[in-house]
């Protein structure tokens, strides 16, 4: 979830609100296994809590099939079971720097763009910065940015940065997200550095900058952060903005920041396996979910914003206003999109042992 190069996703927004095209093709369209008597199974291997139920419920009802959802909570949680050799999903959503993993190795089936017109929606300027410029691998479904929630009256006024983690007074009241890339990276950034840097000095001041933030946290956490900010047990948490503006609404104490030092920019984007079943429902779901509507709905409902522009004009003026979902300029321009670092990665590998080795 990942710029020195940055999406201008609210300027762009705001000037199709006077420019804005209309969609070229709406979602109803029916898959043509709807005449078949047994209805199809999509299965789906995605974020926990990514998509609206009813947008989910709608889809199987014009398609006649059955959507099952399976989750994951880290990149490389998810490609360690495919490339073990887990079969039978149809629509994967890992993050693009993962994407780049997965089509390297040759797990992915080209997108056939005919089965899915709504891909003229996609926004062009954010295709300008993507990995797969073309789709051919790979369709956006959300931006993603990660920074810090914390309790305002726990908190109070404090400067927007990750050494947050460090004040003894959130001493095991706070949660750092257990995923190396992210993690490393916060590290990386407070120390002024590249998230994807492979420097072995860079990384090792990372490391130590972690280890201390472990030493105050009550753990590492990708998934009850959540529930654990909004019933008070956490003051302070790593996360993803859509996670925590979801749970804004449950306690409005919740604020959610994006770090001075910078932060770490992610797509997440829909795949199709070389191993998928069904793979004509699966181009049909990439299709549905990039209907502008569709879009629109899904975006207002989990938070985050899909890089769809035909969908920008249908979105509410809270969420065109809201900071974590569309960044000030100045704020933009220190987050860094984070990248696939090829034979590199071992470094980080490496990095993270010892931090879960600390004491």
């Amino acid at each position: 979830m990942k710029i020195t190069r940055w999406i201008t996703a609210l300027a762009l927004a705001l000037s199709l609100a006077c420019n804005s095209k209309p969609a070229t093709t709406p979602s109803t369209e029916t898959n043509d296994s709807s005449a078949t008597t047994s209805p199809q199974t999509l299965n789906l291997y995605t974020w926990a809590d990514y998509i609206k139920p009813e947008l989910v419920e709608r889809f199987e009802k014009e398609n006649n099939c059955k959507v099952v959802i399976d989750t994951f909570d880290s990149n490389e949680a998810m490609f360690a079971k495919i490339s073990s050799g887990a079969t039978g999903y149809d629509v994967i959503v890992p993050s693009s720097y993962m994407v780049q993993v997965m089509a390297r190795q040759n797990l992915l089936m080209d997108l056939d763009h005919s089965k899915i017109p709504n891909l003229s929606n996609v926004d062009r300027d954010y295709l300008k910065i993507a990995f797969d410029k073309d789709m051919k691998f790979s369709a956006p479904y959300m931006l993603s940015y990660t920074g810090i929630g914390y309790l305002a009256s726990k908190v109070g006024e404090v400067e927007p940065s990750w050494n947050l983690f460090a004040d003894s007074r959130f001493n095991a009241r706070c949660t750092l997200l257990n995923d190396m890339r992210e993690t490393i990276g916060a590290g990386l950034k407070f120390n002024g550095f590249s998230l994807n840097s492979t420097d072995e000095n860079e990384l090792a001041k990372a490391r130590d900058t972690v280890i201390g933030w472990k030493k105050n946290i009550a753990k590492f956490e990708n998934e009850q952060y959540k529930n654990g900010i909004a019933s008070g047990e956490f003051v302070l948490v790593h996360g993803y903005s859509g996670d925590i503006l979801q749970v804004q609404e449950e306690n409005e104490d919740i604020v959610f920041v994006l770090p001075k030092e910078g932060y770490s920019i992610a797509c997440d984007d829909l795949v199709v396996p070389k191993s998928a079943k069904n793979p004509e429902l699966a181009f049909a779901f990439i299709n549905f979910i990039h209907d502008p509507d569709v879009a629109a709905e899904n975006t207002e409902y989990i938070s985050y914003l899909c890089p769809n522009a035909s969908s920008y004009t249908k979105l509410s003026a809270e969420i065109l206003a809201n900071p974590g979902i569309f960044p000030s300029p100045e704020v933009r321009a220190v987050g860094e999109v984070l990248n696939d670092l090829g034979d590199e990665i071992v470094k980080y590998n490496k990095i993270w042992d010892e931090i879960k080795a600390a004491q």
